[in-house]
């Protein structure tokens, strides 16, 4: 399968980054709805959209008005999508309709259905069994373990999506990734990782700070370079994409990943635009 990355920034867009959406064409799965859903019109291969919030901060939600365009679009070249599905927490998505979708800010209504995912530890969405998690962030945010069964010559695949958060870290939490709790660092044994069943073959994880900036990191609960090469660490993840960048910083290498290099084998890739990543 291929992830999508179509906006990539925390906080605002900047001239490179549009805030955070991705999206797995060939299931129906968008993961946010930042600004970068624009981009999702070209993508679409199903006849269906399932879309996993995973908070409503306005970096994450402020997209969803742009499915006006979006669905038309498909409609006026033939191709039209026939069930969008939006979940996440109750009080975020009532937040979103109560005040995203307020008359007075965009009077145009969507046909979508809005799945609330309280009382629902797992559920079925985009051909994935969907488990999540809460994560400490201001007003709340949840991760999202998707697990695709073995299919024909395809094997099983597991996908981890884990943004606006200073990073999940107790042995049970290690564990739903797919990692190993009894694991302390992890260097020795992650060298050449990977193989066991329940390790993510993509895990997608925020890294808005440098170290430098750790303070702001933990005053506004996001993750820095060091919490991501301890999660690595212990995760040990096929791939590691690190996303919601802060937008401030337009460096080649704005988290310093070099240092989690030091402790992670696995293949590390930093988040761009446009990017797109087999797994």
């Amino acid at each position: 399968m291929d992830f999508h990355c179509l906006g990539t920034a925390g906080y605002h867009p900047n001239r490179s980054r549009h805030t955070s959406c991705y999206c797995v064409p060939q299931c129906g799965l968008v993961l946010d709805a930042g600004t970068g859903l624009f981009r999702l019109t070209e993508l679409i291969e199903t006849d269906h959209l399932d879309i996993l919030i995973s908070h409503a901060h306005l970096d994450h939600i402020a997209g969803l008005t742009f499915l006006l365009d979006v669905l038309h679009c498909r409609s006026v070249a033939g191709r039209p999508v026939d069930q969008v599905r939006v979940f996440g927490e109750a009080a975020k998505l009532d937040a979103i309709q109560t005040h995203l979708f307020a008359d007075l800010i965009f009077p145009a209504p969507l046909d979508v259905q809005w799945v609330t995912i309280d009382d629902t530890p797992e559920f079925s969405a985009a051909g994935a069994t969907v488990s999540w998690r809460r994560q400490p962030h201001p007003g709340g945010s949840v991760a999202y373990r998707l697990d695709w069964p073995a299919v024909a010559s395809c094997q099983a695949k597991r996908l981890v999506y884990a943004t606006d958060t200073s990073g999940l870290t107790d042995p049970q939490d290690i564990t739903w990734f797919g990692g190993d709790a009894d694991t302390a660092g992890g260097i020795a044994a992650n060298a050449g990782s990977g193989a066991a069943a329940s390790v993510p073959d993509l895990m997608v994880h925020e890294c808005y700070f440098r170290d430098t900036h750790r303070q702001w990191a933990e005053k506004t609960g996001h993750s820095w370079t060091s919490r991501i090469a301890e999660l690595a660490a212990l995760i040990r993840p096929q791939r590691l994409l690190l996303t919601h960048i802060n937008p401030l910083d337009e460096s080649v290498d704005p988290v310093d990943s070099e240092n989690i290099r030091k402790t992670f084998y696995g293949e590390l890739m930093i988040a761009q635009d446009g990017l797109k990543v087999s797994f």
